[in-house]
């Protein structure tokens, strides 16, 4: 989501990272340089609160799973969604939610949100951070500030099983092949790694680009491949691509924590708390959100 290597299922049935019990994968221009603009980037780069500094608003899409969803199920992983009635938010980037909002003493909730409307949503204030699996690209940088990665993964390609492209083994192989990806991500401007390709119009979410696939619109899709085994699982029509070493995708998906521009002081919180959380955790977080991601 990147957007969004490879991790495997631990099995391991609980643990706690920084004092949380998990059980167990553009917007608007940046600020000016004016005279006034630099006096109240300094005092905003001071601020140590952030938004109220009572309520964490997290941005997602809660329909990215394992990274986000939706559910109507309150559990000690979930975080109420405040602007959808009854409904709360899992999944990757909730737990990190977390972890983050106890750094700044905050409470989390998650405002639900198409991803390609995340930063104007930031910078507009209707919320305080970005958690949704979004990765710090060159161009999100003119408009946000990002955290340290507290994720890195990498891309694959899905196609339906008897697919003339099933046993493909590089990119090569997808030369002139109808691939489609996901607005605004990575899970897009990946693509263009495959020569030649047929680089389709990209839809606005993972659930839509499964369903293009499974309608025989297009012959591949992209997708994150640390949740290949929950891709698998929930659609047992469809094959993974294998790549050869070295002929695969070369971009790697890392996410990011999305802040607004000038709260250094905020962001050295987040980043002392993300980087607070060690690889093995990571890991044995992200698959207990594997394991328990709706299928």
């Amino acid at each position: 989501m990147s957007r969004r290597g490879f991790l495997k299922l631990s099995g391991i049935t609980a643990f706690t990272a920084g004092g949380l019990m998990f059980l167990t994968a553009c917007g608007p221009a940046a600020q000016g340089t004016s005279d006034s603009s630099s006096s109240s980037s300094s005092k905003s780069s001071k601020k140590t609160v952030l938004g109220d500094g009572k309520k964490m608003r997290v941005g997602m899409e809660a329909a990215y799973a394992p990274y986000n969803w939706q559910t109507t199920t309150k559990t000690e992983y979930t975080i109420p969604i405040e602007n959808v009635d009854g409904a709360y938010a899992d999944g990757y980037d909730v737990q990190f939610a977390k972890i983050v909002a106890k750094a700044l003493d905050m409470e989390p909730v998650a405002v639900k949100m198409s991803f390609s409307g995340l930063i104007d949503a930031l910078n507009n204030g209707q919320i305080d951070v970005i958690i949704a699996g979004m990765s710090a690209t060159a161009k999100r940088k003119q408009s946000v500030d990002f955290s340290t990665p507290y994720f890195v993964g990498g891309f694959g390609l899905l196609v339906k099983k008897g697919s003339k492209y099933a046993n493909a083994t590089s990119l090569k192989d997808f030369s002139g092949a109808a691939v489609l990806g996901q607005k605004d991500t990575l899970l897009d401007t990946v693509i263009d790694e495959i020569p030649n390709v047929n680089h389709l119009t990209p839809v606005d979410s993972v659930p839509n680009q499964l369903s293009q696939l499974n309608q025989g619109t297009c012959d591949a899709i992209t997708y994150n491949t640390e949740n290949t085994n929950g891709f698998l699982k929930a659609n047992p029509d469809l094959v993974a691509i294998q790549f050869e070493k070295g002929k695969g995708f070369k971009e790697t998906v890392p996410a990011n924590v999305g802040l607004k521009k000038g709260q250094k002081a905020i962001l050295a919180k987040i980043n002392k708390a993300i980087k607070a959380v060690d690889q093995d955790t990571r890991t044995k977080m992200f698959d207990a959100c594997v394991e328990r991601q709706p299928s």
